[in-house]
């Protein structure tokens, strides 16, 4: 299973490397992360990287449905899904590969920002390393879990724009949470903060790695990668 998943996740990394489209994308996410870092380096001879870690999250609600949108809905469009189903790929396989891809780019993404965590080691900033691991490892848990939303959101239309907008929307729910959390009565608050994006992040970006907090994660991206696979599924009975 895992050696086809693979071939599926080679070939959309190829896919990604040989669009212009993909650096567009990758080269604004730089840009806006670039900006928020250096804007306090700059205007208050600050070097930190909680700027980084309150923007990226924002970024992402746009960013990873824009690296997603197409996973599905262009095999669709292009009618390739049937035949990229004729090879020995069971949907399974076909959905893990191209969450294995995306995973990929937006990890990529990340690597590339560590180019600030580096400039504030130089400047010889107080690093708490500890925090710095746990809200990087926050926003990969997260980017993971938005990509297979992104992912599910694909399966349900050949529609790359409305494929979009669909991820977009249910990324935005839930970051949205968190700050809508003050209008809402004490029972119903703590079961929307929960199922907050954010809120996990947010604890994992202040250097507390709770068991609760990677099990949210990985229960978003079991949910969705299933029923982006249910959804491959029921074309066949259609």
């Amino acid at each position: 299973m895992f050696n086809n998943a693979w071939i599926i996740a080679k070939k959309e990394m190829k896919s990604y490397l040989n669009t212009p489209a993909s650096y567009i994308v990758l080269f604004v996410f730089l840009i806006i992360s670039s900006w928020f870092f250096s804007s306090p380096l700059f205007l208050i001879n600050q070097a930190t990287l909680d700027t980084l870690f309150n923007i990226v999250p924002i970024v992402f609600v746009f960013f990873i449905p824009a690296i997603t949108m197409n996973l599905i809905s262009r095999e669709k469009d292009n009618g390739t899904i049937e035949t990229l189903t004729t090879f020995p790929l069971t949907d399974s396989e076909i959905i893990i590969g191209k969450f294995v891809a995306s995973v990929v780019l937006m990890g990529m993404g990340l690597i590339f920002t560590l180019i600030h965590f580096f400039t504030i080691a130089i400047l010889g900033q107080n690093v708490d390393y500890g925090a710095i691991l746990s809200g990087y490892m926050g926003l990969f848990l997260m980017g993971a879990a938005y990509s297979a939303i992104g992912i599910f959101a694909s399966t349900l239309s050949n529609n790359q724009i409305i494929a979009f907008i669909i991820a977009l929307l249910i990324i935005f729910f839930l970051f949205i949470l968190q700050f809508i959390l003050f209008f809402l009565p004490g029972s119903m608050g703590e079961f929307f903060q929960y199922i907050s994006s954010d809120y996990h992040f947010s604890n994992m970006a202040r250097g507390i790695i709770d068991s609760r907090n990677i099990i949210y994660f990985g229960s978003l991206i079991a949910i969705f990668l299933k029923t982006a696979m249910v959804m491959m599924e029921s074309r066949k009975w259609s």
